[in-house]
């Protein structure tokens, strides 16, 4: 009976310690505490931002084309230059264009010849007019003394009638070819203006042709028009180029802008206006955003930031640069620092850290907005929790781990 009863109570113990085992749950996997990226839940303000890399670019960039067909001659300057407006970078040779401002000059002179020409032939002419018109004016004076001397007479009867009439009539006769060669005169003198108005027409035309090809050809010597930093002379000595190539760049240093990529995805709330900072490894330049591309390129979109501050030594153009853009201000909110897997706007499972038990449960917390390196938390942690921001999906299948 002894023996029987120590079965039973033997039995009884295997059964209880089975069910027991039964209902504990699994005993929670460790994980290496030192592998692990924590951070403590913070209550204050934060600031909102957007980070992307990108380069210097000169705000004033010009290219240079060549206004002529032509051979490149010479290279006198090389990128790294400093240029000023009437500085050559290069000369081209064209025979047509020197032969064709060889033309223009000898028209020009033809033309102007010309016109000197018929200045003095219409001098001439307006003489001989001028000479006959006085000769009249001789003649009828002198008809018009005879004229007056013989009405006169004729009173006094020293004079036949005849006579009389005759000198009158002379000096009326010729009083209407004066009359009609003055009118003559002035139309000459009209005529001579409208017909030299014509060649001055030619003369100018010829001008205006001489100094277009002239143009041409001192832009054979190719200068930028502005100061500035030669960047760049994309052709070589001996290569041949059409009208519209480009031959050089010129950039002004002093006036530089950052170009930032920025993830599609982070790009949303950047607007035109936003601060912005602009590291340079050798210091901080604050700017403003003036341009956001209106379309994504490779998964990014271009923003660009005109700079406010002074130019550090070493901030030269396509300098790689990491820019912060300012979205907004959050005050008096929960935050922490953003988890591996956490976005903008999501709940999120975050494993919470008891102390000093080493145990890290999983809870769900709501997040919000995002900063750079750190989002706000809308519920599900209270300040002074810490929770674990590594990649833990590796332990998905667990609620708790236990930190070692």
């Amino acid at each position: 009976m002894r023996h029987a009863a120590y079965a039973v109570v033997a039995g009884i113990a295997i059964i209880a310690v089975t069910v027991v085992l039964a209902r504990m749950e699994p005993a929670p996997p460790s994980v290496p505490e030192d592998t692990l990226l924590r951070d403590t839940v913070k209550r204050g303000s934060i600031t909102r931002q957007e980070r992307g890399l990108g380069t210097l670019v000169p705000e004033d960039t010009r290219w240079i084309p060549a206004t002529t067909e032509g051979r490149v001659e010479r290279i006198l300057l090389r990128p790294g230059a400093r240029v000023e407006a009437d500085s050559v970078i290069l000369e081209l040779s064209s025979p047509d264009v020197e032969q064709a401002a060889l033309n223009a000059r000898l028209n020009l002179s033809s033309a102007d010849a010309q016109l000197e020409t018929l200045r003095v032939q219409y001098r001439n002419e307006l003489l001989t007019q001028e000479s006959q018109v006085a000769t009249l004016e001789s003649d009828y004076k002198q008809a018009r003394l005879d004229a007056d001397a013989n009405e006169a007479l004729a009173k006094e009867k020293l004079v036949s009638e005849l006579d009389r009439q005759k000198s009158a009539l002379r000096a009326a006769s010729l009083a209407d070819r004066l009359a009609v060669d003055r009118k003559r005169l002035a139309s000459a003198q009209e005529s001579i203006d409208s017909r030299l108005r014509v060649q001055q027409a030619a003369v100018e035309q010829a001008r205006a042709l001489m100094e277009l090809q002239n143009n041409r050809l001192a832009s054979l010597k190719v200068r930028p028009g502005f100061a500035g930093v030669l960047q760049q002379v994309p052709v070589e000595v001996g290569s041949r180029i059409g009208p519209g190539t480009n031959v050089a760049r010129v950039a002004d240093p002093t006036r530089l802008k950052a170009e930032l990529r920025i993830a599609e995805t982070r790009a949303n709330d950047i607007e035109v206006g936003q601060p912005a900072e602009i590291d340079i490894r050798t210091g901080i330049i604050p700017g403003i955003v003036s341009r956001k591309d209106p379309a994504a390129a490779n998964g990014t979109i271009a923003v660009d930031v005109t700079l406010t501050g002074e130019l550090p030594r070493g901030a030269v153009p396509d300098l790689s640069v990491d820019g912060t853009i300012q979205l907004e201000q959050f005050v008096n909110v929960l935050y922490v620092g953003r988890p591996s897997l956490g976005q903008d706007e999501s709940t999120v499972g975050l494993f919470r850290v008891s102390r000093p038990s080493g145990i890290a449960e999983r809870v769900q917390v709501k997040l919000g907005k995002s900063s750079v390196n750190a989002i706000v938390v809308l519920s599900g942690l209270n300040e002074g929790d810490e929770v674990i921001l590594s990649d833990m999906s590796q332990w998905d299948a667990f609620d708790r781990v236990r930190l070692r």
